[in-house]
Protein backbone atom coordinates (compact mmCIF):
# COMPACT_ATOMS: atom_id res chain seq x y z
CA UNK A 1 0.00 0.00 0.00
CA UNK A 2 1.43 3.58 -1.11
CA UNK A 3 2.54 5.62 2.46
CA UNK A 4 0.40 8.23 1.35
CA UNK A 5 -2.92 5.83 1.41
CA UNK A 6 -2.21 4.50 4.90
CA UNK A 7 -2.03 7.34 6.34
CA UNK A 8 -4.88 9.15 5.14
CA UNK A 9 -6.68 5.87 6.44
CA UNK A 10 -5.11 6.22 9.89
CA UNK A 11 -6.34 9.62 9.97
CA UNK A 12 -9.85 8.74 8.50
CA UNK A 13 -10.44 5.73 11.14
CA UNK A 14 -9.00 8.17 14.67
CA UNK A 15 -11.43 10.50 13.83
CA UNK A 16 -14.30 7.90 13.56
CA UNK A 17 -13.52 6.51 16.57
CA UNK A 18 -13.12 9.86 18.07
CA UNK A 19 -16.25 11.39 16.94
CA UNK A 20 -18.35 8.05 16.97
CA UNK A 21 -19.44 8.67 13.61
CA UNK A 22 -20.77 12.28 14.22
CA UNK A 23 -19.70 13.74 11.38
CA UNK A 24 -21.20 14.64 8.17
CA UNK A 25 -19.62 13.94 5.06
CA UNK A 26 -18.74 16.42 3.89
CA UNK A 27 -17.16 17.27 7.54
CA UNK A 28 -14.99 14.28 7.18
CA UNK A 29 -13.91 15.78 3.92
CA UNK A 30 -12.84 19.42 5.13
CA UNK A 31 -11.12 17.73 8.32
CA UNK A 32 -8.63 15.17 6.27
CA UNK A 33 -7.78 18.26 3.15
CA UNK A 34 -9.80 15.52 0.48
CA UNK A 35 -12.33 15.49 -1.60
CA UNK A 36 -15.78 14.34 -0.77
CA UNK A 37 -15.29 11.67 -3.83
CA UNK A 38 -11.72 10.18 -2.14
CA UNK A 39 -14.03 9.76 1.13
CA UNK A 40 -16.36 7.63 -0.24
CA UNK A 41 -13.66 5.22 -2.42
CA UNK A 42 -11.68 5.35 1.39
CA UNK A 43 -14.98 4.26 3.53
CA UNK A 44 -15.75 1.60 0.40
CA UNK A 45 -12.05 0.53 1.04
CA UNK A 46 -12.27 0.42 4.68
CA UNK A 47 -15.62 -1.92 4.24
CA UNK A 48 -14.24 -3.94 2.43
CA UNK A 49 -11.07 -4.57 4.39
CA UNK A 50 -13.28 -5.06 7.58
CA UNK A 51 -15.41 -7.67 6.01
CA UNK A 52 -19.04 -5.56 7.93
CA UNK A 53 -20.66 -5.96 4.36
CA UNK A 54 -20.05 -5.95 0.54
CA UNK A 55 -18.31 -3.26 -1.38
CA UNK A 56 -21.08 -1.02 -2.35
CA UNK A 57 -21.61 2.64 -2.41
CA UNK A 58 -25.12 3.14 -0.79
CA UNK A 59 -26.25 5.68 2.41
CA UNK A 60 -27.40 2.67 4.05
CA UNK A 61 -23.84 0.18 4.02
CA UNK A 62 -22.29 4.17 5.18
CA UNK A 63 -24.25 4.11 8.10
CA UNK A 64 -23.52 0.60 9.13
CA UNK A 65 -20.10 0.82 8.80
CA UNK A 66 -19.82 3.96 10.86
CA UNK A 67 -22.53 2.94 13.35
CA UNK A 68 -19.95 0.22 14.18
CA UNK A 69 -17.83 2.70 16.01
CA UNK A 70 -20.68 4.65 17.21
CA UNK A 71 -22.92 1.59 18.87
CA UNK A 72 -20.47 -1.36 19.52
CA UNK A 73 -17.27 -0.56 19.13
CA UNK A 74 -17.25 -0.19 22.79
CA UNK A 75 -18.22 -3.11 23.68
CA UNK A 76 -16.59 -4.89 21.21
CA UNK A 77 -13.77 -7.81 22.33
CA UNK A 78 -12.03 -7.74 19.05
CA UNK A 79 -10.10 -4.26 18.26
CA UNK A 80 -11.49 -2.91 15.24
CA UNK A 81 -8.78 -0.68 14.40
CA UNK A 82 -6.19 -3.47 13.69
CA UNK A 83 -8.31 -4.11 10.24
CA UNK A 84 -6.22 -1.08 8.91
CA UNK A 85 -3.15 -3.18 9.78
CA UNK A 86 -5.05 -6.11 8.71
CA UNK A 87 -4.97 -4.87 4.79
CA UNK A 88 -2.11 -2.49 5.15
CA UNK A 89 1.03 -4.44 3.28
CA UNK A 90 -0.53 -6.21 -0.10
CA UNK A 91 -1.72 -5.11 -3.28
CA UNK A 92 -4.30 -7.44 -4.48
CA UNK A 93 -2.11 -9.35 -6.84
CA UNK A 94 0.50 -10.13 -3.79
CA UNK A 95 -2.58 -11.45 -1.33
CA UNK A 96 -3.80 -13.70 -4.02
CA UNK A 97 -0.42 -15.06 -4.99
CA UNK A 98 0.65 -15.42 -1.31
CA UNK A 99 -3.01 -17.88 -0.90
CA UNK A 100 -1.60 -19.72 -3.82
CA UNK A 101 1.76 -20.58 -2.30
CA UNK A 102 0.10 -21.56 1.23
CA UNK A 103 -2.13 -23.62 -0.46
CA UNK A 104 0.61 -25.52 -2.49
CA UNK A 105 2.57 -25.61 0.33
CA UNK A 106 -0.34 -26.72 2.50
CA UNK A 107 0.20 -29.70 0.59
CA UNK A 108 3.85 -31.01 0.70
CA UNK A 109 7.22 -29.13 1.46
CA UNK A 110 8.07 -27.71 -2.55
CA UNK A 111 11.06 -25.87 -4.23
CA UNK A 112 11.11 -22.04 -6.15
CA UNK A 113 10.77 -23.75 -9.37
CA UNK A 114 7.50 -25.52 -7.86
CA UNK A 115 6.20 -23.06 -6.51
CA UNK A 116 6.43 -20.40 -9.44
CA UNK A 117 4.76 -23.10 -11.26
CA UNK A 118 1.77 -23.48 -9.48
CA UNK A 119 1.22 -19.70 -9.60
CA UNK A 120 1.53 -19.46 -13.00
CA UNK A 121 -1.20 -22.16 -13.81
CA UNK A 122 -3.22 -20.76 -10.58
CA UNK A 123 -3.41 -17.02 -11.09
CA UNK A 124 -6.20 -15.02 -12.42
CA UNK A 125 -5.85 -14.38 -16.10
CA UNK A 126 -5.69 -10.24 -15.74
CA UNK A 127 -2.62 -10.84 -12.93
CA UNK A 128 0.73 -10.30 -14.73
CA UNK A 129 2.78 -13.83 -14.75
CA UNK A 130 5.52 -13.63 -11.32
CA UNK A 131 8.94 -14.40 -11.75
CA UNK A 132 11.40 -16.32 -9.99
CA UNK A 133 12.66 -13.40 -8.88
CA UNK A 134 9.08 -12.20 -7.05
CA UNK A 135 8.65 -15.86 -5.93
CA UNK A 136 12.06 -15.43 -4.12
CA UNK A 137 10.79 -12.27 -2.35
CA UNK A 138 7.62 -13.94 -1.31
CA UNK A 139 8.91 -16.89 0.24
CA UNK A 140 11.40 -14.90 2.23
CA UNK A 141 8.81 -12.15 3.80
CA UNK A 142 6.93 -15.62 4.50
CA UNK A 143 9.72 -17.08 6.13
CA UNK A 144 10.94 -13.41 7.93
CA UNK A 145 7.16 -13.66 9.51
CA UNK A 146 7.44 -17.11 10.68
CA UNK A 147 4.72 -18.97 8.24
CA UNK A 148 7.17 -21.13 6.64
CA UNK A 149 10.62 -22.20 7.13
CA UNK A 150 12.81 -24.23 5.06
CA UNK A 151 12.92 -27.88 5.29
CA UNK A 152 17.16 -28.20 5.08
CA UNK A 153 19.84 -26.60 4.04
CA UNK A 154 20.53 -28.57 0.82
CA UNK A 155 20.36 -26.80 -2.89
CA UNK A 156 17.74 -26.30 -4.25
CA UNK A 157 15.85 -25.49 -1.17
CA UNK A 158 12.47 -26.82 0.14
CA UNK A 159 10.26 -24.50 2.26
CA UNK A 160 6.85 -25.99 3.77
CA UNK A 161 4.45 -24.37 6.40
CA UNK A 162 5.16 -23.56 9.51
CA UNK A 163 2.05 -25.37 11.16
CA UNK A 164 3.19 -26.20 14.94
CA UNK A 165 0.83 -24.50 16.62
CA UNK A 166 -1.50 -26.66 14.75
CA UNK A 167 -0.23 -29.83 16.45
CA UNK A 168 -1.50 -28.61 19.70
CA UNK A 169 -4.57 -29.75 21.69
CA UNK A 170 -7.56 -27.23 21.48
CA UNK A 171 -6.59 -26.60 25.41
CA UNK A 172 -3.37 -25.29 24.78
CA UNK A 173 -3.97 -23.31 22.13
CA UNK A 174 -6.61 -22.22 24.78
CA UNK A 175 -3.63 -21.61 26.75
CA UNK A 176 -1.53 -19.47 24.47
CA UNK A 177 -4.96 -17.75 23.53
CA UNK A 178 -5.43 -16.21 26.91
CA UNK A 179 -1.89 -15.43 27.69
CA UNK A 180 -1.44 -13.28 24.16
CA UNK A 181 -5.07 -11.80 24.73
CA UNK A 182 -3.95 -10.42 27.94
CA UNK A 183 -0.35 -9.29 27.06
CA UNK A 184 -1.36 -7.89 23.59
CA UNK A 185 -3.85 -5.04 25.41
CA UNK A 186 -1.67 -4.28 28.47
CA UNK A 187 1.61 -3.78 27.10
CA UNK A 188 3.12 -1.31 24.42
CA UNK A 189 3.22 -1.97 21.75
CA UNK A 190 0.52 -4.67 20.96
CA UNK A 191 -0.72 -4.54 17.36
CA UNK A 192 1.72 -7.38 16.64
CA UNK A 193 0.18 -9.21 19.62
CA UNK A 194 -3.36 -8.53 18.02
CA UNK A 195 -2.56 -9.99 14.92
CA UNK A 196 -0.78 -12.83 16.72
CA UNK A 197 -3.99 -13.09 18.53
CA UNK A 198 -6.52 -13.00 15.69
CA UNK A 199 -5.08 -15.90 13.89
CA UNK A 200 -5.06 -18.06 17.11
CA UNK A 201 -8.44 -17.34 17.23
CA UNK A 202 -9.38 -18.19 13.53
CA UNK A 203 -7.57 -21.39 14.52
CA UNK A 204 -9.54 -22.34 17.29
CA UNK A 205 -12.35 -21.70 15.58
CA UNK A 206 -11.35 -23.82 12.50
CA UNK A 207 -11.17 -26.58 15.43
CA UNK A 208 -14.71 -26.19 15.92
CA UNK A 209 -13.97 -23.80 19.46
CA UNK A 210 -16.89 -21.87 20.66
CA UNK A 211 -16.29 -18.13 20.33
CA UNK A 212 -18.03 -17.57 23.50
CA UNK A 213 -15.44 -19.03 25.27
CA UNK A 214 -12.75 -17.14 23.21
CA UNK A 215 -14.37 -13.97 24.32
CA UNK A 216 -14.48 -15.26 27.78
CA UNK A 217 -12.49 -11.56 29.45
CA UNK A 218 -12.83 -8.44 27.48
CA UNK A 219 -9.27 -6.68 28.08
CA UNK A 220 -9.33 -3.64 26.30
CA UNK A 221 -7.45 -0.03 27.10
CA UNK A 222 -9.45 3.06 27.45
CA UNK A 223 -7.64 5.01 23.93
CA UNK A 224 -8.83 3.12 21.13
CA UNK A 225 -7.58 4.82 18.96
CA UNK A 226 -3.88 4.32 20.20
CA UNK A 227 -2.58 1.45 18.12
CA UNK A 228 -3.49 3.43 15.15
CA UNK A 229 -0.22 5.26 16.11
CA UNK A 230 1.69 1.76 16.14
CA UNK A 231 2.33 2.37 12.30
CA UNK A 232 4.91 4.99 13.12
CA UNK A 233 6.66 3.29 16.30
CA UNK A 234 8.39 0.99 14.62
CA UNK A 235 9.57 3.29 11.70
CA UNK A 236 11.27 5.57 14.21
CA UNK A 237 13.05 2.97 16.30
CA UNK A 238 14.34 1.82 12.99
CA UNK A 239 15.22 5.52 12.42
CA UNK A 240 16.81 5.91 15.50
CA UNK A 241 18.82 2.86 15.65
CA UNK A 242 20.29 3.87 11.71
CA UNK A 243 20.71 7.17 13.44
CA UNK A 244 18.84 8.89 10.38
CA UNK A 245 17.22 12.49 10.34
CA UNK A 246 13.23 11.59 9.25
CA UNK A 247 11.81 14.12 7.10
CA UNK A 248 7.56 14.58 7.26
CA UNK A 249 4.93 16.57 7.38
CA UNK A 250 3.21 17.60 10.66
CA UNK A 251 -0.30 18.54 11.86
CA UNK A 252 -0.70 20.28 15.31
CA UNK A 253 -3.41 18.78 17.96
CA UNK A 254 -4.94 22.58 17.92
CA UNK A 255 -5.16 22.62 13.55
CA UNK A 256 -8.63 22.32 11.98
CA UNK A 257 -7.05 19.63 9.36
CA UNK A 258 -5.50 16.34 10.36
CA UNK A 259 -4.50 15.36 6.82
CA UNK A 260 -3.79 16.71 3.57
CA UNK A 261 -3.75 14.99 0.24
CA UNK A 262 -0.84 14.86 -1.75
CA UNK A 263 -1.49 16.63 -5.01
CA UNK A 264 0.22 15.19 -7.92
CA UNK A 265 -1.32 17.03 -10.77
CA UNK A 266 0.83 20.45 -10.34
CA UNK A 267 -2.51 22.17 -11.99
CA UNK A 268 -4.37 21.03 -9.07
CA UNK A 269 -1.70 21.92 -6.54
CA UNK A 270 -2.63 23.21 -3.71
CA UNK A 271 -0.75 24.55 -0.30
CA UNK A 272 -1.64 21.65 2.90
CA UNK A 273 -2.01 22.87 6.00
CA UNK A 274 0.46 20.80 7.92
CA UNK A 275 4.33 21.79 8.12
CA UNK A 276 7.72 19.88 6.86
CA UNK A 277 9.67 19.08 9.63
CA UNK A 278 13.30 17.11 8.91
CA UNK A 279 14.60 15.94 13.10
CA UNK A 280 16.80 13.90 14.28
CA UNK A 281 14.44 11.52 16.59
CA UNK A 282 15.86 10.51 19.49
CA UNK A 283 13.15 8.61 22.13
CA UNK A 284 9.32 7.90 21.91
CA UNK A 285 7.50 8.16 24.94
CA UNK A 286 3.85 6.76 25.82
CA UNK A 287 1.58 8.83 28.29
CA UNK A 288 -0.74 6.13 29.90
CA UNK A 289 -2.37 8.74 31.04
CA UNK A 290 -4.19 10.49 28.28
CA UNK A 291 -3.00 7.74 25.63
CA UNK A 292 -0.73 9.87 23.36
CA UNK A 293 2.41 8.60 21.78
CA UNK A 294 5.09 11.16 21.55
CA UNK A 295 8.71 11.92 19.50
CA UNK A 296 11.30 13.39 21.23
CA UNK A 297 13.81 14.53 18.50
CA UNK A 298 16.49 17.29 17.81
CA UNK A 299 15.85 20.00 14.85
CA UNK A 300 19.36 22.13 13.93
CA UNK A 301 17.83 25.60 14.53
CA UNK A 302 15.46 24.82 17.47
CA UNK A 303 16.89 22.32 19.23
CA UNK A 304 15.04 19.74 21.38
CA UNK A 305 11.36 19.64 19.61
CA UNK A 306 8.19 17.45 20.56
CA UNK A 307 5.59 16.05 18.73
CA UNK A 308 2.66 13.59 18.81
CA UNK A 309 2.46 10.95 16.90
CA UNK A 310 -1.19 11.29 15.54
CA UNK A 311 0.11 14.30 13.79
CA UNK A 312 2.48 12.93 11.83
CA UNK A 313 1.93 11.65 8.28
CA UNK A 314 4.27 11.52 5.19
CA UNK A 315 6.95 9.63 7.20
CA UNK A 316 10.31 9.17 5.56
CA UNK A 317 13.61 8.46 5.97
CA UNK A 318 17.12 11.05 5.21
CA UNK A 319 20.66 10.94 6.03
CA UNK A 320 22.27 9.37 8.54
CA UNK A 321 24.31 10.78 11.22
CA UNK A 322 28.00 10.10 12.45
CA UNK A 323 27.47 7.82 15.98
CA UNK A 324 29.69 11.27 18.18
CA UNK A 325 26.85 13.35 16.68
CA UNK A 326 23.84 11.23 18.08
CA UNK A 327 25.45 10.36 21.46
CA UNK A 328 25.82 14.05 22.05
CA UNK A 329 21.92 14.83 21.02
CA UNK A 330 20.48 12.08 22.91
CA UNK A 331 22.42 13.18 26.41
CA UNK A 332 21.56 16.45 25.79
CA UNK A 333 18.01 15.08 25.94
CA UNK A 334 18.25 12.44 28.15
CA UNK A 335 19.31 15.27 31.10
CA UNK A 336 16.54 17.45 30.44
CA UNK A 337 13.90 15.18 30.56
CA UNK A 338 15.89 13.77 33.75
CA UNK A 339 12.94 15.45 36.25
CA UNK A 340 10.27 15.05 33.57
CA UNK A 341 6.96 13.52 34.88
CA UNK A 342 6.46 12.74 30.93
CA UNK A 343 8.46 14.99 28.37
CA UNK A 344 8.55 18.98 29.97
CA UNK A 345 11.92 20.03 29.85
CA UNK A 346 11.01 23.13 31.81
CA UNK A 347 12.35 24.13 35.13
CA UNK A 348 12.58 21.87 37.54
CA UNK A 349 10.65 23.21 41.05
CA UNK A 350 9.59 20.98 44.07
CA UNK A 351 5.84 19.38 44.18
CA UNK A 352 4.74 18.92 47.95
CA UNK A 353 1.36 17.15 48.47
CA UNK A 354 -0.70 15.64 51.28
CA UNK A 355 -2.86 12.65 50.60
CA UNK A 356 -5.63 11.08 52.93
CA UNK A 357 -6.18 7.82 54.20
CA UNK A 358 -9.72 6.86 53.29
CA UNK A 359 -9.93 5.84 57.30
CA UNK A 360 -9.61 3.28 59.82
CA UNK A 361 -9.41 -0.15 58.77
CA UNK A 362 -9.45 0.60 55.52
CA UNK A 363 -6.61 -0.32 53.02
CA UNK A 364 -5.00 2.13 51.84
CA UNK A 365 -5.45 2.40 48.47
CA UNK A 366 -4.22 5.58 47.79
CA UNK A 367 -1.23 5.26 49.01
CA UNK A 368 -1.07 2.01 47.05
CA UNK A 369 -1.75 4.33 44.37
CA UNK A 370 0.66 7.00 45.29
CA UNK A 371 3.41 4.68 45.68
CA UNK A 372 2.86 2.88 41.89
CA UNK A 373 2.45 6.00 39.75
CA UNK A 374 4.65 8.49 41.88
CA UNK A 375 7.94 7.81 40.32
CA UNK A 376 10.53 8.75 41.85
CA UNK A 377 8.61 10.89 44.63
CA UNK A 378 9.13 10.11 47.84
CA UNK A 379 6.56 9.46 50.79
CA UNK A 380 6.44 10.44 54.50
CA UNK A 381 3.72 9.19 56.93
CA UNK A 382 2.44 12.11 59.41
CA UNK A 383 1.21 12.13 62.78
CA UNK A 384 -2.13 10.45 63.62
CA UNK A 385 -1.95 8.18 60.31
CA UNK A 386 -4.44 10.05 59.06
CA UNK A 387 -2.48 11.31 55.75
CA UNK A 388 0.91 11.42 54.33
CA UNK A 389 3.25 14.04 52.55
CA UNK A 390 4.61 13.49 49.14
CA UNK A 391 7.45 15.72 47.42
CA UNK A 392 9.21 15.46 44.34
CA UNK A 393 11.15 17.54 42.18
CA UNK A 394 9.64 17.58 38.54
CA UNK A 395 10.14 19.76 35.53
CA UNK A 396 7.57 21.95 35.48
CA UNK A 397 4.07 21.32 37.16
CA UNK A 398 1.83 20.83 33.76
CA UNK A 399 1.96 17.32 33.16
CA UNK A 400 1.98 16.35 37.01
CA UNK A 401 -1.15 18.62 37.56
CA UNK A 402 -3.50 16.18 35.91
CA UNK A 403 -2.44 13.62 38.12
CA UNK A 404 -2.49 15.14 41.44
CA UNK A 405 -6.19 16.40 40.30
CA UNK A 406 -7.38 13.17 39.77
CA UNK A 407 -7.23 12.05 43.86
CA UNK A 408 -10.00 14.80 44.35
CA UNK A 409 -10.13 15.64 48.04
CA UNK A 410 -8.06 12.38 48.36
CA UNK A 411 -5.10 14.99 47.42
CA UNK A 412 -4.00 18.97 49.02
CA UNK A 413 -1.34 20.60 46.97
CA UNK A 414 0.81 22.41 49.48
CA UNK A 415 3.90 23.88 47.39
CA UNK A 416 4.49 25.74 44.95
CA UNK A 417 1.90 28.02 45.75
CA UNK A 418 1.00 28.94 42.34
CA UNK A 419 0.19 25.36 41.30
CA UNK A 420 -1.83 25.22 44.35
CA UNK A 421 -3.84 28.40 43.56
CA UNK A 422 -4.15 26.61 39.90
CA UNK A 423 -5.88 24.28 41.55
CA UNK A 424 -7.87 25.95 44.39
CA UNK A 425 -9.23 27.62 40.74
CA UNK A 426 -10.18 24.33 39.34
CA UNK A 427 -11.76 23.16 41.64
CA UNK A 428 -14.31 26.33 42.05
CA UNK A 429 -15.09 25.82 38.63
CA UNK A 430 -15.98 22.42 39.19
CA UNK A 431 -18.34 23.28 42.18
CA UNK A 432 -19.64 25.86 39.60
CA UNK A 433 -20.82 23.45 37.45
CA UNK A 434 -22.92 21.15 40.55
CA UNK A 435 -24.53 24.83 41.15
CA UNK A 436 -28.56 24.02 41.15
CA UNK A 437 -30.00 25.67 38.26
CA UNK A 438 -33.71 26.20 40.32
CA UNK A 439 -35.22 25.33 43.53
CA UNK A 440 -36.81 21.90 44.23
CA UNK A 441 -40.09 23.74 45.99
CA UNK A 442 -41.68 20.16 45.99
CA UNK A 443 -42.86 19.37 49.15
Amino acid sequence: MAREQFDKEIQFLRMLAMTGGAYSRQQYAERLGISVHTFDKTLQRLKSISGSSPLASSDKDKQAFTATFRYNYYDAVDPLLLLLFQGKSMKITESRRLVLLLESLQKRSQTVTELLDCCSDGQVESDTPPDEKTIRADLRYLETTGVIRRVDAKRPFRYRLQDELGRLTAEQLLEIFAFVDIMASTQLPSVHGYLLRDSLKKLLMRQGMNTEALDAFLYKYHYYSRILDEAHVFSLIEAMRQRRLIQFLYFTPKSPHSYSASQTNPLFQREHKGREKTVLPLQIIYDHQFGRWYLLAHQSRLGIVKFRLEGITRLSEAEAVSEHEYAQHRDRLMARIRNSWLIDTGPTVRVRARFFHPGAGIPSFVKERVQLQGQWGTITEESGGTSFLYEIDVNDTTEIKPWLRSFGSSCEVLEPSKLRQEMIEDWKEIAASYEPVRENNQS
